[in-house]
């Protein structure tokens, strides 16, 4: 990833930013996130007076390209304006884990500090597929015993 063009992501998830609703936090996070051939879809979180229903702008963004058929990820940018860079809370951490895992994430804020990591150091030992998967063929081999 160039420099350009981590400048402007993280340029694009501001502008996002701008579109949150967040009357009763006033926490305003936009997100960017780019597919592999390049295509940029943005998020900004969205609050409800009932908190658990409010999204983050990091689903958001996923969930649009998702719904668009987008599948692979190269870039995610999060900003918020805070002193310290806001990591993704566990919610976007596992919905990046399952659909943006190889995705470089950048943090940054409205002071131009930015910050690289990636989701295998944010969600260590994450929760995924294989772990259903394997539950089924535990099942399956237990089912099988009990019938012979």
């Amino acid at each position: 990833m160039s420099e350009e063009s981590l400048q402007e992501l993280i340029e694009t998830a501001q502008s996002a930013r701008l579109q949150s609703i967040a009357p009763f936090s006033n926490f305003l996070v936009g997100a960017a996130v780019k597919t592999d051939e390049g295509k940029v879809y943005t998020g900004c979180n969205v609050e409800s007076a009932s908190y658990g229903l409010t999204v983050c702008a990091e689903r958001v963004a996923i969930w649009k390209a998702l719904s668009e058929g987008e599948r692979h990820f190269a870039e995610l940018a999060i900003v918020a304006d805070t002193e310290s860079l806001t990591p993704p809370c566990g919610t976007c951490r596992q919905i990046i884990w399952e659909f943006a895992k190889n995705a470089t994430i950048v943090l940054g804020n409205l002071r131009g500090e930015t910050q690289i990591v990636s989701i295998k150091e944010l969600l260590p030992r994450a929760f995924d597929a294989r772990f259903l998967s394997s539950a089924v063929k535990a099942q399956t081999k237990d089912s099988a015993k009990e019938s012979s």
